[in-house]
């Protein structure tokens, strides 16, 4: 699974997640066992994200600078 994935469906949580954005996954094997992922969302309160169905995302793989954008690495130009 890639560490970025696109919302597909934002049907039951539309207030948490905007259809067609880009979203950061966290690693969670257990939450994957059961076709869950574990994803930053819109309410970035809680930083160890939350959890949606698989389905809701399409899994994407991104250029290593627009990555490091989105991780807030942007000064690690390496």
């Amino acid at each position: 699974m890639s560490d970025f994935v696109i919302c597909i469906n934002n049907d039951s949580n539309p207030a948490s997640l905007i259809l067609g954005k880009v979203y950061r996954t966290l690693p969670d094997a257990e939450a994957e066992s059961h076709n869950m992922l574990r994803v930053i969302d819109e309410d970035k309160s809680e930083p160890d994200g939350y959890l949606y169905p698989a389905s809701m995302f399409v899994s994407i793989e991104l250029p290593e600078v627009a990555e490091r954008v989105l991780t807030g690495s942007v000064f690690d130009r390496s």
